[in-house]
C-alpha cells in the first residue's frame, strides 16, 4: 500500500458536487492499493499515519501526533498511485489491486484509522471525486508499506 499524507487546515472532497466527506485540521490520506497488498500493510499503515509526529508543537517543532491534536482525517482511494509510465507516455496500472481487492483493504484501513477513535470521513470508492484542501506547512509525505 502507498499512502500520500497531507497536513491540512481543512479538506473535502465532493462526488457530482455534492460534499461526501470534510474535516477540519487534520491529514488528507490518498491511499493506493497494490496487488500484492494484504491486511498487514493496512496495519502498518493505519499505525504509522495515526502515530506520525507532524504537527507542531508550542515550540513549533514537528512533535505531536494525531491524537495529541485531536487530528481530524479524511481518506480518499487512489488508484493512479500505482501509475507506471517507465514504458511510454501512458501510465500503467498493472500493479494496482483490481478494484474489489481495492475496496475491501481501502476499507479495511478506514475501519482500523476508525478503530484509533479519531474522527475519519472519506471519499466514494471507484468515483470520479473533486477533493480541495487547504495544505497546512506545506506538508505532504509519502509511505509505503514495502518499506516496514
Amino acid at each position: 500500500m502507498k499512502v500520500v499524507v497531507q497536513r491540512v487546515s481543512e479538506a473535502q472532497v465532493s462526488v457530482n458536487d455534492e460534499t461526501v466527506g470534510r474535516i477540519g485540521m487534520g491529514l488528507l490520506i490518498f491511499v493506493g492499493i497494490a496487488q500484492a497488498d494484504t491486511e498487514e500493510d493496512a496495519d502498518y499503515l493505519t499505525q504509522k499515519v495515526t502515530q506520525m509526529r507532524i504537527f507542531e508543537d508550542k515550540d513549533g517543532k514537528m512533535n505531536l501526533s494525531s491524537f495529541d491534536v485531536q487530528a481530524e482525517i479524511l481518506v480518499v482511494s487512489q488508484f493512479t498511485l500505482y501509475g507506471d509510465f517507465r514504458k511510454g507516455r501512458r501510465p500503467s496500472f498493472d500493479k494496482a489491486a483490481d478494484p474489489q481487492k481495492g475496496e475491501d483493504l481501502y476499507n479495511y484501513f478506514v475501519s482500523g484509522l476508525r478503530g484509533q477513535n479519531i474522527k475519519v470521513e472519506t471519499g466514494t470508492f471507484r468515483a470520479m471525486m473533486d477533493v480541495s484542501l487547504v495544505n497546512a506547512g506545506p506538508v505532504t509525505l509519502i509511505l509505503e508499506s514495502l518499506e516496514k
